[in-house]
């Protein structure tokens, strides 16, 4: 089963971008900014989907040495946390950032900080959340596999375009991975294309996705690239099977 972000109907509402992917998957992760900001569960009730929820991350930074706006996001974070425990959903959160070089040592310690403070409330709500990898975006957390110690013990949400944007995928693909984010890209322009029509090898993507046992979510920026991704995917995986 292929997994599907709302974020292909970003541009809709949620009710109407839920009703539309229902022909397509009953798995459906939800991009909770824009349209499809999440205030409470009620949008989603009325669906039997697997749901997964992308916490706001615009505005959002749980790095940030300015300590009001640390634990601002760590607050939006754990509102996110509340609404995933009442629909049983998974929760996938960005690292945060730095905004000066000289400044990553006192981010880092922050960024620990907002994780800790995270893990207690996912714990105390008996929510799981993964820290996904980013893309080619200057000072950043989580552009490389080199930074994977920082989220030691938490599951990584492998963003395989963005790891493709830093040049590291195949590191990224060689540690273990809680979650993913399928989409395509030439390596330079984090464009969310469908798979296939980039430069990425999928067939070394599935087969870490395989060795994971976990469901991917195509995160691809139109709905017509949704269906063709998975059908692309569906290929590969029917051509390894028949190996």
């Amino acid at each position: 089963m292929f997994g599907v972000s709302t974020y292909c109907l970003h541009h809709e509402p949620l009710p109407a971008a839920l009703e539309r992917l229902a022909s397509v998957t009953d798995c459906v992760e939800v991009m909770d900014e824009g349209l499809h900001y999440l205030e409470n569960t009620e949008p989603l009730e009325s669906y039997s989907y697997l749901y997964f929820i992308h916490a706001p991350s615009r505005g959002v930074n749980i790095a940030s040495i300015l300590e009001p706006i640390r634990q601002a996001s760590v607050e939006v974070l754990t509102q996110t946390f509340s609404i995933a425990a009442e629909i049983g959903a998974d929760v996938v959160i960005h690292p945060g950032y730095y905004a000066w070089r000289q400044e990553r040592e006192r981010a880092v310690e922050k960024f620990r900080q907002s994780l800790g403070e995270l893990t207690a409330a996912a714990d105390d709500l008996s929510v799981t959340f993964f820290v996904e990898n980013m893309g080619n975006w200057e000072y950043f957390f989580l552009r490389s596999s080199e930074d994977l110690p920082l989220i030691d013990g938490i599951g990584l949400a492998l963003d395989v375009g963005h790891a493709h944007l830093n040049g590291c995928l195949d590191a990224f693909l060689s540690h273990p991975a809680a979650h993913f984010h399928l989409h395509d890209n030439d390596g330079t322009e984090d464009s969310h294309d469908p798979v296939g029509t980039g430069s990425i090898d999928f067939v070394a993507v599935m087969d870490a996705v395989r060795r994971n046992n976990v469901i991917p979510i195509v995160e691809v920026d139109t709905l017509e690239g949704v269906t063709a991704s998975i059908g692309a995917l569906e290929s590969i995986d029917a051509a390894r099977a028949g190996e």
